[in-house]
């Protein structure tokens, strides 16, 4: 599936809500054991990446109304019914078409940065 063959719902999803592929994977995790609370050193195990980064990743979930924060850990609990089932629609596309919906990621965060790198001042040799 190419990235242009991806639903169009799904991209929308991702641009909106997704910043990396860590985000999609922690949010992914948490989703596979609804009512499981996870403590952020089980997630950076799964995610590979720093304790620092993990907290990031769970903390804008949470923000964005995917996950809860509990004495126990972070919960999948989305705050409405349409966020789940857009999450349920994008878990399902990104099982049978991975390296397309990584390549959109990857290509946004790109995005992201040539954006922000436009505004850097420079100071002048």
């Amino acid at each position: 599936m190419a990235q242009a063959e991806i639903p169009r719902q799904v991209r929308r999803f991702i641009a909106r809500h997704i910043d990396s592929v860590g985000e999609l994977e922690a949010l992914l995790l948490l989703r596979a054991t609804p009512g499981e609370a996870w403590a952020v050193p089980r997630i950076m195990s799964r995610l590979y990446v720093d304790e620092a980064e993990t907290t990031r990743i769970l903390d804008r979930l949470c923000r964005a109304g995917f996950l809860v924060r509990t004495d126990h850990g972070y919960l999948y609990r989305c705050t409405t019914e349409d966020l789940r089932r857009a999450v349920d629609e994008v878990a399902d596309i990104y099982a049978r078409h991975l390296i397309p919906i990584t390549n959109m990621i990857h290509a946004k965060s790109r995005r992201i940065r040539e954006f922000a790198e436009a505004f850097r001042f420079r100071k002048e040799s």
